[in-house]
């Protein structure tokens, strides 16, 4: 266990940041999902809201830059076959 104050202080926000992360997370996921199983006129409604969720879980590195760019770049696709 740590000692120091300031050691503590980081832990407890260290959890906070943690928790934080994996909430917006995973609303960031259920977003994907409803946005695939929504039909033509809603998925375009929900697309520039799911993009924007991604670029801002790239902004935070709770997820890799790379992996927002590969996931709108595939959510676009998807919902410009529909």
């Amino acid at each position: 266990m740590a000692n120091h104050k300031s050691a503590l202080k980081r832990i407890r926000s260290n959890e906070a940041k943690r928790l934080r992360n994996k909430f917006h997370h995973k609303t960031t996921r259920n977003a994907i999902k409803a946005l695939r199983l929504a039909d033509k006129k809603d998925a375009q409604k929900q697309l520039p809201l799911v993009i924007s969720m991604l670029d801002k879980l790239a902004k935070k590195n709770v997820i890799h830059p790379n992996k927002a760019s590969n996931m709108k770049s595939k959510l676009t696709k998807y919902v410009s076959a529909l």
